[in-house]
């Protein structure tokens, strides 16, 4: 009779085991939100600095995540909401109007959902109406499946992004402990949240408010627009020019250029209507362009991400995932690049004379505020926090 030695610790190999099918279980629930997710993590990143801001001051880490959520992610994304509505009815009469009419198909439920808001101009017109209140009624109560839907995924964002910005500390202790020694996962863990900071709560974050503003002001340009003349396709021009600012150097110019330029044509052809392209102009230069790029572009930070390769993730990530790829293709040329830079080395010819303290400037000083352990040896600690004092 044959009898095989084994060494196998059976043990360790069921507990192997299990981890696999709980990775596996994870996975599998965020791919099926995954964007929820995503979108959450854009909220946490795009309100992260001024989380860390307002908790120096309370002292109150979950006061201090609301705060921050209620006073600039919820107003924002509302706003963002209503643009991306007000766009879908300018897309669908442009889709209509064109041989793109099969097009508007893909946003199927969403423009039917999107009539309940109707054009911004009649809204304002008939402000405080009833008839106003009756048609948004009307409109939604024939689509509640979907807004149930829709409002709970906003629930599952607003919440994930809440516990990230109360507890990340903690999440940054456990990579800590994960990687005591200070090595590849730390640094590789910096950079990454370093270039997500940037990416999301610079980049897409300008490009976000830029198309909202965009929107809403071009909407409300129309109200005073003459009948000759009249800003084509309003909301619909405010997001592309949104989306644009993503585009080094010239960025939204592309789009508010030559449209001055074409109702500079039709104007001269009409014979009136000149204060109004002056006046569009003039918005599209002040309100559009520099004042989101005042107050948003100090968010962006230095980062080690080629500019053409993120420029390509912004335009094919939505052709390849939908809405959500504007976010999801960034974060996995962050994940790739970063992998690769500093992983993949390790991988390949392994330095033994690696320092154990890693330190290189990825760090977000917002993290660093409020857990200074996380800097390991330049904090004057090594170890990882307590128990006690991370609950």
């Amino acid at each position: 009779m044959v009898v095989f030695e084994s060494d196998i610790d059976w043990g360790r190999a069921a507990w192997i085991a299990a981890g696999a099918v709980l990775a596996l279980v994870v996975v599998w629930i965020l791919y099926s939100f995954v964007g929820t997710f995503v979108f959450a993590l854009f909220i946490y990143y795009s309100t992260r600095r001024v989380n860390g801001h307002i908790r120096r001051r309370l002292k109150q880490p979950s006061l201090s995540a609301a705060l921050a959520l209620l006073a600039l992610a919820l107003p924002g994304v509302l706003l963002l909401f209503y643009a991306t509505a007000i766009a879908l009815q300018e897309f669908q009469a442009f889709a209509d109007g064109t041989d793109f009419g099969e097009f508007s198909a893909l946003a199927g439920p969403y423009l039917d959902v999107s009539q309940g808001v109707e054009d911004p101009a009649t809204l304002i017109e008939q402000a405080g109406g009833a008839d106003v209140l009756g048609t948004v009624l009307s409109e939604l109560t024939a689509y509640l499946g979907l807004i149930g839907t829709g409002l709970l995924h906003l629930f599952v964002m607003f919440a994930v992004a809440f516990y990230l910005l109360r507890d990340d500390h903690l999440l940054a202790a456990w990579f800590r402990r994960l990687d005591a020694d200070g090595g590849v996962l730390e640094e590789y863990a910096r950079a990454v949240d370093a270039s997500l900071e940037k990416i999301f709560a610079g980049n897409i974050l300008n490009a976000v408010v830029t198309g909202t503003v965009g929107a809403i002001s071009y909407s409300v340009l129309n109200l005073f627009a003459p009948d000759a003349v009249a800003v084509p396709y309003a909301a619909l021009l405010g997001l592309l020019a949104g989306f644009a600012s993503l585009i080094p150097v010239v960025g939204m110019k592309l789009v508010y250029v030559p449209v001055t330029v074409y109702l500079g044509t039709v104007t001269y052809t009409e014979g009136t209507g000149f204060g109004f392209v002056a006046l569009f102009a003039a918005v599209s230069f002040v309100v559009v362009d520099v004042v989101p790029d005042f107050f948003v572009r100090p968010y962006v930070t230095g980062g080690s991400l080629h500019t053409g390769s993120l420029m390509f993730a912004y335009i094919l990530g939505p052709l390849l995932f939908g809405w959500y790829g504007l976010f999801l293709a960034p974060m996995i040329l962050v994940f790739v690049t970063h992998f690769a830079a500093i992983v993949l080395p390790e991988l390949v010819d392994p330095r033994p004379d690696r320092p154990s303290g890693i330190d290189p400037p990825y760090l977000p000083s917002s993290v660093a505020t409020v857990d200074p352990s996380f800097r390991g040896s330049e904090a004057g600690t090594d170890q990882p926090p307590d128990r006690e004092t991370e609950e």
